[in-house]
């Protein structure tokens, strides 16, 4: 059974940052064939945060992480902050790899989306990379497309840069 649920207690944070920590290796073991070193990879895309500070950032007003469990174990985790005027931005999005085509990611997307309809935002964006692939298919399947770019990253990682949008419902 998959249980999708927010972080809240400090135990919750701390589950996320061990989830954030496979997602920022994952990141570097899949970003080195690209050319991105695991250096720019944490400091640009995945620093390391303990649960104080994602509790921080993510019990913030308009915020939000969830973690998702599989018989009761941590399977993956997403996260939303806000992003200028009427826009949230995903984060964190993984799924352990012992626990891949459960279908973890759909119930984390759709659990974050239904939180994210209940904000003030109107939209969505996602910055990721192509290498993400699986991430990417199912962004796209839960209706984001790819936007402009809404943030600027350094010249040697910019060939693997994606971003995406989508509208919320009734916006």
């Amino acid at each position: 059974m998959i249980s999708v649920l927010p972080a809240r207690s400090a135990e919750d944070f701390e589950t996320l940052a061990g989830l954030c920590r496979r997602l920022a290796q994952w990141d570097v073991d899949a970003s080195a064939p690209h050319g991105i070193s695991a250096a720019d990879v944490r400091a640009l895309f995945q620093p390391e945060k303990s649960g104080p500070q994602l509790a921080a950032q993510f019990g913030a007003p308009n915020a939000m992480a969830f973690i998702a469990r599989s018989r009761g174990l941590p399977a993956g985790c997403l996260a939303f902050g806000p992003f200028g005027e009427g826009a949230v931005e995903l984060h964190k999005f993984f799924v352990d790899a012992s626990f891949r085509g459960q279908g973890i990611g759909r119930a984390l997307i759709g659990t974050t989306l239904m939180q994210i309809e209940k904000s003030p935002a109107r939209t969505v964006l996602i910055h990721t990379s192509f290498y993400m692939s699986s991430a990417v298919a199912l962004y796209e399947a839960f209706g984001f497309r790819p936007c402009a770019r809404f943030r600027d990253t350094p010249a040697h990682v910019r060939h693997t840069d994606v971003f995406l949008s989508r509208a919320i419902e009734g916006a």
